[in-house]
C-alpha cells in the first residue's frame, strides 16, 4: 500500500489549519532559510502569507521567485505535505485576510485581540501568492490500514 496522499487528501490536508514551515533558496550559497508561518489555502489554489516588505525573508523570495513550503502533523499517524512552486503574485495585505488567519489560529478571543494590536502594522505587510506545482506527501496512518 501506497504512504502517498490522493490529490483530494493532500489538498484538503495543506488547507487544514498547520503552521507552514516556508524554504526559501539562500542567496551567495548560503544555506536555505526556513520559517513557521501562518498561512491561507483553498483546494486546487494558491498557497498565501503575508511577510515584512523589508525583511530578509521576503528579499529572498523576490530573488528566488520560488519557494518550499511544509505542514506536518506530529501526532499519530505522522503525515506531512511539502510542496514547490513559484511566487505568481505579491499585493498589499488584506487586513479582513490576515484577521481571519489571526482567528483561524489564535481563537476568536485572542485572535481579534492579537489583531487588534498589530492591525497598524498588517496594513504595511506584503501577501506572497505561490501556485503549488511538485508536491511531496506521506501519510504513515496507511501502513497499518489494509
Amino acid at each position: 500500500m501506497s504512504t502517498r496522499m490522493t490529490t483530494a487528501e493532500r489538498e484538503s490536508f495543506l488547507a487544514e489549519t498547520h503552521i507552514g514551515v516556508l524554504s526559501v533558496a539562500g542567496a551567495d550559497g548560503r544555506a536555505p532559510m526556513a520559517a513557521p508561518i501562518w498561512y491561507g489555502y483553498r483546494p486546487g489554489g494558491e498557497i498565501t502569507f503575508a511577510t515584512s516588505p523589508g525583511s530578509v525573508k521576503m528579499a529572498l523570495i523576490r530573488e528566488a521567485g520560488q519557494i518550499g513550503f511544509t505542514v506536518q502533523q506530529e501526532a499519530m499517524p505522522y503525515k506531512y505535505v511539502s510542496v514547490e512552486g513559484p511566487v505568481v503574485g505579491y499585493e498589499p495585505t488584506d487586513a479582513d485576510e490576515y484577521r481571519q488567519w489571526s482567528v483561524r489560529y489564535l481563537g476568536t478571543e485572542a485572535g481579534e485581540r492579537f489583531f487588534d494590536n498589530i492591525k497598524d502594522f498588517v496594513r504595511t505587510m506584503v501577501t506572497v501568492r505561490v501556485r503549488p506545482e511538485r508536491w511531496r506527501t506521506y501519510d504513515f496512518g496507511k501502513e497499518f490500514s489494509g
